[in-house]
């Protein structure tokens, strides 16, 4: 920090200014690469889904409500997990001040893990999330969706993770789904992104990108190694 260049103030403008240029490139990149997302073909779902909720038993197409949209993140939450997990975590802190606003951009939002519903609002409560949040234990939405594995394929390394056939060894990862309902109600996958995919959707990380450390990770086991459950940060 203390080494830094340091400039005039006409200097810096032009240095800022032509990282601007750059920016300004990035963005409409981002806006095309949107276009072409919404373009995507959908994926009809015909298997039935029901999940475990605040409500009682609902289907995937009940978690639309009155919205022909729906967000669902793949919240990392095994079964036999006591608490949820702290990169997870870190992006559901993000979550409850954004529903309202997407509902009136008509998607609904939801967070679902295989771990039972008892478990997942115990963990909420603890870190004072309202947003919903259901079980899918007992079905296969998780596995279908390549964000669960089961114990053999993981021991054989025969698990696909974002798309592309490897080795994990977690029985849990993260991702993201998007769906959408027409006017008969049939319910069509339109987009799931995994791993690094989720990174624009964490608030934290992009303010990070801004100041001069960034996000600070390069001499860390791994990238995240630095997170924790909000409520266990020595603050």
């Amino acid at each position: 920090m203390t080494t830094h260049q340091v400039v005039s103030g006409s200097e810096w403008v032009e240095a800022r200014k032509r990282l601007l240029a750059k920016e300004k490139e990035f963005t409409r990149l981002r806006d095309q690469l949107s276009v072409e997302r919404h373009a995507l073909p959908w994926l009809r779902i015909d298997k039935a889904y029901t999940f475990d909720g605040p409500n009682g038993k609902e289907t995937l197409a009940q978690l639309f409500g009155d919205r022909s949209q729906l967000v669902v993140y793949h919240f990392m939450f095994a079964p036999d997990w006591e608490v949820g997990c702290k990169s997870c975590s870190f992006w559901a802190d993000n979550f409850n001040g954004i529903t309202a606003h997407l509902r009136q951009r008509d998607v609904a939002f939801a967070a679902i893990s295989r771990a039972p519903l008892a478990k997942l609002q115990d963990f909420a409560k603890r870190l004072g999330w309202s947003f919903k949040w259901l079980s899918s234990q007992g079905n296969d939405f998780n596995y279908d969706f390549e964000v669960s594995f089961q114990p053999e394929a993981l021991a054989a390394g025969e698990v696909t993770y974002n798309f592309t056939p490897g080795k994990h060894q977690s029985t849990d990862l993260p991702g993201i789904s998007v769906f959408a309902k027409d006017e008969n109600g049939v319910v069509y996958r339109t987009y799931s992104t995994y791993g690094r995919g989720l990174d624009m959707m964490n608030t934290a990380y992009h303010y990070l990108d801004l100041v001069p450390k960034g996000r600070d990770e390069d001499g860390l086991a791994f990238t995240m190694e630095w997170v924790k459950l909000r409520d266990l940060y020595d603050l």
